[in-house]
């Protein structure tokens, strides 16, 4: 279901409109081309190549998201949230299951979204999942099957379903906590969507509670910006949080707002990751924005796609995407911050 750039629609479709997983069919190479790039400022010159193209991995999956590059095993590991599977992705072997359930394993679930959504790795390079189902911070233990609890509970109450984290040098650890896991049955104990901060040493704070659904998450490379992505539809904006050296932050500002991108282009501002040289990558209203640190906006991925997440892999010069169903990547001229 490749969209052309021509007949882009403005409408966000729900998760319950997706249609089921599978089969999912792991593409050899020579990969597929997939999709096409607007260029908006001869800026983007810099980052991307004239012929940089985006190719397709692998397809079947019913909403992928949450990807990170682990860079010991050189694979990608992602979420499929409806599904509560995890998947990784390793060139020359294509795409098999890393971890069944990844988010949910309780008994009873009356929800949709009961899957891991954003991962990360912490400085030891154990995988960090933000667990809509079981409505915590997990880490992945040892064996690979179970899970240790690094936050589930601000004051005593249960988050809603944590959806996108990001760890600084430090160890402390962001994440945004929407109600996108909640099911019918499910009971509500925070009552408003929020941005929080855990510290090493386990101690949850709220960042922010203005935004009404905080998604995706990312810092600057100095750390003294905080990015948080607002998937609400009314209201489509990246927001900026100014960081003080203890972690705390200061009131959210508007970094960019997609008003008018949503008129006319699928998608909503959801994960994002920083380069390098403090460009964002984020998904948003016709596939993955280009924004440079003043908020300009360079170029777009044009995926014709819901686009959920992305994260750069392999030396750190490769974009990955999530696009709905799909699995792409591009070369990029630049390095994901951190490697």
């Amino acid at each position: 279901m490749n969209v052309p750039r021509s007949v882009l629609v403005s409408v966000l479709l729900p998760l319950s409109s997706l249609p089921a997983a599978g089969p999912i069919t792991s593409l050899t190479a020579p990969y597929p081309v997939f999709g096409e790039i607007e260029r908006l400022d001869p800026a983007l010159d810099a980052l991307l190549a004239p012929d940089a193209t985006m190719v397709k991995l692998a397809e079947g999956f019913n909403w992928s998201e949450g990807p990170v590059w682990m860079k010991q095993e050189q694979q990608l590991v992602f979420s499929d949230v409806p599904e509560n599977i995890a998947y990784r992705w390793r060139e020359g072997h294509g795409v098999d299951v890393f971890l069944n359930p990844s988010g949910f394993t309780g008994d009873a679930y009356d929800g949709r979204e009961r899957g891991s959504n954003g991962l990360a790795t912490d400085r030891e390079g154990r995988l960090l999942l933000s667990q809509h189902g079981n409505r915590q911070i997990a880490r992945l233990n040892p064996d690979g099957k179970t899970f240790t609890t690094v936050a589930d509970r601000f004051e005593g109450k249960r988050f809603n379903s944590p959806n996108d984290l990001v760890l600084d040098r430090q160890g402390n650890l962001f994440f945004t906590d929407p109600p996108y896991g909640l099911g019918p049955g499910s009971p509500v104990e925070i009552d408003f969507h929020g941005v929080y901060r855990v510290t090493p040493a386990g101690v949850v704070t709220l960042v922010s509670k203005e935004l009404e659904r905080p998604n995706g998450v990312a810092l600057s490379p100095d750390e003294q910006t905080l990015y948080v992505a607002n998937s609400h539809g009314p209201r489509p904006i990246i927001m900026a949080f100014d960081l003080a050296p203890d972690g705390t932050a200061g009131p959210g500002r508007v970094f960019f707002d997609g008003t008018e991108l949503r008129k006319t282009r699928r998608g909503a501002f959801d994960g994002m990751r920083v380069d390098a040289q403090g460009n964002l990558w984020a998904t948003g209203p016709g596939g993955v924005l280009i924004i440079n640190a003043q908020g300009k906006h360079l170029g777009t991925l044009l995926t014709g796609q819901n686009t959920g997440n992305c994260t750069f892999g392999e030396d750190g010069s490769v974009l990955y995407v999530m696009a709905d169903m799909y699995l792409v990547r591009i070369a990029t001229k630049t390095r994901g911050q951190g490697f």
